[in-house]
């Protein structure tokens, strides 16, 4: 049997119409229904699955599933079909058997009119008279889920799609762009879960063993949120005139360190870490003295019979 026979889909989601609450939007459940996204799940509501697109806010429990919770596989089938591969995120899909009326624009445009249904659309490629299109999505979910909701469909035509996934991109240019992508979203994903009051505290035990000296503003840089009260009453010191200012001299000594509260380090703190950082300098500097052991003194007594272990020898 020819991998060119297939039969066209008898039906198709959609989402604006067959989109609803399910068991699972009260289980707690992440993952979407296979049928629901093929356009005919028998449950309906009593569903354990959401009929609704992936959320793409929030990550899947398990990496190594898809979005419809199908475990993934280390290598990717010979056509390039099936759940895919764990060890590349792919969110690219090849569309192929595309029957073209118009230029390669205005295919382009029948593609994202069908295929934006299922999620932001990224970038869109179009082979012109070779009936092939590439659709990159945003997130790999909405990938997933077009995968199988657009597999053995049609576009404007009667022509039935033939959706995989996409090979690695060769182009030396897109591999760099998206080795970047993957870059910043780990970097994102490590700044969210740090504290900002930790990373003031290590930059500032940093500085004080380089003999740096951190500034205020420095040390509060990533805790903008947190000095806003502090700052806010700098402010509103500054703009309180000199004659209330020379009434009341004893509070101005007092608030001069409340910027410094919105750090994880308190003054003394500070100027203790300061004084440990000096001496620790003043150690590395000075030059270890070795002190080496007297030698043994030898017996004076025994008529010269030292080497000896006994006068009767």
């Amino acid at each position: 049997m020819s991998s060119y026979s297939k039969v066209k889909s008898q039906t198709r989601c959609n989402i604006k119409r067959d989109a609803g609450l399910t068991r699972a939007d009260t289980t707690g459940n992440k993952y979407c229904c296979l049928f629901f996204a093929r356009g005919c799940c028998p449950y309906g509501w009593e569903c354990e699955y959401r009929h609704m697109l992936p959320d793409t806010s929030s990550a899947l429990p398990d990496t190594s599933k898809d979005c419809f919770a199908r475990d993934k596989f280390a290598d990717y089938r010979d056509d390039m079909g099936g759940v895919g591969s764990f060890q590349r995120q792919n969110r690219t899909l090849y569309i192929g058997r595309i029957k073209e009326t118009g230029t390669g624009v205005e295919t382009e445009e029948v593609v994202r009119r069908h295929f934006k249904e299922w999620g932001e659309i990224e970038k869109i490629r179009v082979l012109q008279y070779r009936s092939v299109a590439f659709v990159t999505y945003v997130n790999e979910m909405n990938a997933q889920f077009a995968k199988e909701s657009m597999a053995c469909q049609s576009l404007d035509n009667d022509e039935i799609l033939n959706v995989r996934w996409a090979t690695e991109d060769p182009n030396p240019t897109s591999k760099v762009e998206e080795r970047e992508r993957l870059e910043q979203i780990g970097r994102e994903a490590i700044q969210s879960k740090m504290d900002p009051r930790i990373v003031d505290a290590v930059r500032a035990i940093r500085a004080l063993e380089d003999g740096e000296v951190l500034d205020d503003g420095d040390a509060v840089q990533d805790s903008e949120e947190n000095g806003r009260p502090a700052k806010r009453r700098k402010l509103e010191l500054e703009d309180v005139p000199q004659g209330s200012a020379t009434a009341e001299p004893d509070p101005e000594p007092e608030e001069e360190p409340q910027p410094q509260r919105t750090g994880l380090l308190s003054a003394d703190a500070l100027e203790g870490l300061k004084y440990f950082a000096e001496i620790r300098k003043r150690n590395a500097m000075a030059v270890p003295v070795v002190r080496v052991a007297p030698p043994p003194k030898l017996p004076t007594e025994g008529l010269g019979l030292a080497d000896y272990g006994s006068d009767d020898e």
